[in-house]
């Protein structure tokens, strides 16, 4: 018999959002369109009728005004509110959840134990990072088991986000370091691609042709790192030619510590993700 967070062809899993925002849209379409859920196993809500009309039209899903029609026609409940609004929602949801039931948060700054405490010792918790790039199936995620969830959890888990990108599974304590990166990194990104592009038309260069040439060529570079698994100092080597241009550039680069500063703000980033989660729970 399959455990409650296993899917098969007869029983597939019934998942519920509460929250209709732009990053659960981005879920339930990438679920959809990954194949993961069909539209009659996905139910959501959310306090906004702007944003259940949205959802319900782009996605064809029932979406609620209140979240206990969501609760009892799910098995996964996944947590797709603002922090700020965390605790009330766990103190709504908390008496109608029931053991089928796996929790899934995509709530910044929120630990497990706090979740755990709100809902029950024995509830099953998977606490999740995501980014935005998300919203167009290009995501980053990371997620962190609680102490009561399975293997089969896991496992759903990781295929609801692989639905819009790429996950890995992380111990909750790197959970911080995962925001300082991945959830705050797309932010240095568009900041490289914003300066690529002003390079581009120092050199020259109209500046709608700048930024696409900047863009595709971050994008082809990551591609290039995730399709290949060569290390980036070697593909680096690669482009590098020996009195070339490009070692022109990296000199540069060198030279006014690029590395050195991305080192340094995603630490940054990370302990400032630390500080919140901190306040959060004082």
């Amino acid at each position: 018999m399959p455990t409650p967070t296993e899917s098969t062809d007869r029983d597939p899993l019934r998942w519920g959002f509460l929250g209709a925002g732009r990053m659960a849209s981005a879920l339930v379409k990438g679920m959809i369109r990954a194949g993961v859920a069909t539209p009659d196993r996905i139910a959501a809500s959310d306090p906004i009728p702007a944003a259940r009309e949205e959802l319900g039209r782009e996605a064809g899903i029932a979406v609620h005004g209140s979240n206990r029609p969501v609760l009892d026609a799910s098995d996964v409940v996944v947590l797709a509110v603002k922090p700020q609004s965390m605790a009330g929602v766990l103190a709504e949801i908390a008496p109608a959840l029931a053991p089928r039931h796996l929790v899934v948060s995509i709530a910044a700054g929120v630990p497990i134990a706090a979740m755990s405490a709100a809902l029950g010792a024995a509830t099953r918790i998977v606490r999740v990072m995501p980014n935005t790039p998300a919203l167009l199936g290009e995501g980053a995620s990371a997620f962190a088991l609680g102490a009561n969830a399975t293997d089969a959890d896991a496992d759903a888990v990781q295929r609801f986000l692989d639905s819009v990108g790429r996950a890995v599974r992380v111990p909750e304590s790197q959970l911080d370091a995962v925001t300082g990166l991945s959830g705050s990194g797309p932010a240095f990104v568009y900041m490289i691609i914003e300066a690529l592009s002003d390079g581009g038309v120092r050199a020259g260069l109209p500046r709608d042709v700048a930024t696409t040439l900047a863009a595709q060529t971050v994008l082809g570079a990551a591609r290039m790192v995730l399709e290949t698994k060569i290390h980036p100092g070697a593909l680096k080597d690669q482009v590098t030619s020996p009195g070339g241009t490009t070692i022109a550039g990296v000199q540069v680069l060198e030279r006014q510590a690029l590395r050195g500063a991305l080192i340094d703000a995603v630490e940054a980033a990370s302990r400032r993700s630390a500080e919140l989660a901190a306040i959060a729970k004082s």
